[in-house]
């Protein structure tokens, strides 16, 4: 069974820092491409940042040079490091893995997780 666990959300004020963990169990991590995804109230779920397993990272360009995408295959935990949080960055932040990291950028991966709230206010 396939499990991707999400944690580190919560509320935080403008310019803040958070970092979200996604830890998998149940696949073979170290094969599998990771991405963050978030969806706002009334909007489209969004991919946020993906990293292939060799460890090759994307973006979106609403966060370049703010968000860092990390991967330890040793502990099957992906991070998302958040810096300079803005109140557009408030929403659920999900965890993705899928074996093909294409499906990842298009937004179709074989597993989700559950999501952490992120909420970005003052």
């Amino acid at each position: 069974q396939v499990q991707l666990v999400e944690s580190g959300g919560g509320l935080v004020q403008p310019g803040g820092s958070l970092r979200l963990s996604c830890e998998a169990s149940g696949i073979i991590f170290r094969i599998y491409a990771m991405g963050w995804f978030r969806q706002a109230p009334g909007k489209q779920r969004e991919l946020v940042a993906a990293v292939s397993n060799g460890g090759s990272a994307n973006y979106a360009d609403s966060v370049k040079g703010r968000f860092t995408i990390s991967r330890d295959n040793g502990k099957n935990t992906v991070y998302l490091q958040m810096n300079s949080l803005k109140p557009e960055d408030t929403a659920v932040y999900h965890c993705a893995a899928t074996v093909n990291i294409r499906d990842v950028l298009r937004g179709t991966p074989d597993y989700w997780g559950q999501g952490t709230q992120v909420t970005v206010s003052s």
